[in-house]
């Protein structure tokens, strides 16, 4: 399968790269669906996959939602998934701090109930869910009180975001032993009609800026969500395909593994910002250059349904 990067998948290079693969990643949000609409003729592309004996995996930067919570989503727009083949930062945090980090303590959490939720479930307790309000002087935030279990912060979308969280989070990684976990650095959330809120990378970066210290991250374009699902599948990155909408996540993801990379144009980034990085000249570059693209993963059907 000699070819030039970048290149429009169609014809009979649809069913060659297929029969190259045995195992598909799947981003959520712009690939799948958008919003709470699933994007015309992904669920067949994905049931049909499964039923041509592929294994299929969902990998999202989103924190907001346990595995549960996907597949039951899934399952309501018609997708033929189970909680685990899906593979979120809230979920893969966990996973981090408990096998890799080996994390013996409690964790200060800026994240979401999922986060909590998902912790729980690997038996790691956290502190921090919900609002914090400021009250008091200067002096009393600097002196706030903390629990003496705490030894990790870990930064993930917390819509709760606060000044006092941000100061218990920095009070807290003063203590150099203190491990410091984010999701994800995504900036931006996209939302539909062009729309945009601040992500968690923000509040990643005011954590580190306060603590004056880099957390490290699990979350796309970090290899440790793909080594998360293949050493729990046997999942062969020479036959593993990453297909997303984000240059600086999905396909840089696939390009950190090894990974054949597909971009679809359903959502956030374009052929001509992947074209650009392909002939910059600039090797750093070159990993957010998908090996193809598509319109939408619904043009993969002709090659499942022949």
């Amino acid at each position: 399968m000699s070819r030039s990067k970048c290149t429009l998948l169609s014809g009979a290079l649809v069913e060659q790269l297929l029969d190259s693969v045995d195992s598909v990643l799947f981003d959520c949000d712009g690939v799948i669906w958008r919003g709470d609409q699933a994007i015309t003729g992904a669920s067949e592309v994905i049931n049909l996959l499964k039923e041509h004996g592929k294994k299929v995996f969902f990998v999202t930067n989103n924190s907001t939602k346990t595995r549960k919570m996907y597949a039951d989503k899934m399952s309501s727009l018609g997708f033929n998934v189970t909680a685990d083949e899906v593979f979120g930062t809230a979920y893969c945090c966990a996973v981090f701090l408990k096998t890799v980090c080996r994390l013996e303590g409690k964790v200060y959490l800026m994240g979401s109930n999922a986060m909590k939720q998902e912790l729980e479930a690997v038996g790691v307790q956290q502190v921090g869910v919900g609002p914090d309000h400021v009250s008091g002087q200067p002096i009393d935030w600097a002196n706030v009180p903390l629990d003496p279990e705490v030894k990790a912060v870990v930064v993930g979308f917390d819509e709760h975001f606060s000044y006092m969280k941000l100061n218990r989070a920095m009070q807290y990684l003063v203590q150099k032993d203190c491990l410091f976990v984010g999701t994800n650095r995504d900036t931006r959330l996209p939302l539909e009609g062009g729309k945009a809120v601040p992500g968690t990378g923000c509040l990643l970066q005011a954590v580190e800026t306060a603590a004056q210290r880099q957390a490290q991250t699990v979350g796309k374009p970090n290899h440790f969500m793909f080594d998360c699902l293949a050493a729990q599948f046997g999942v062969e990155r020479e036959r593993c395909l990453m297909v997303g909408d984000r240059l600086d996540t999905d396909i840089l993801l696939g390009s950190n593994c090894g990974l054949k990379t597909l971009l679809t144009l359903t959502g956030v980034s374009t052929v001509a910002e992947a074209e650009a990085h392909r002939d910059s000249g600039s090797a750093e570059r070159q990993g957010m250059v998908p090996d193809y693209y598509v319109e939408s993963i619904a043009d993969l059907l002709p090659a499942l349904q022949g």
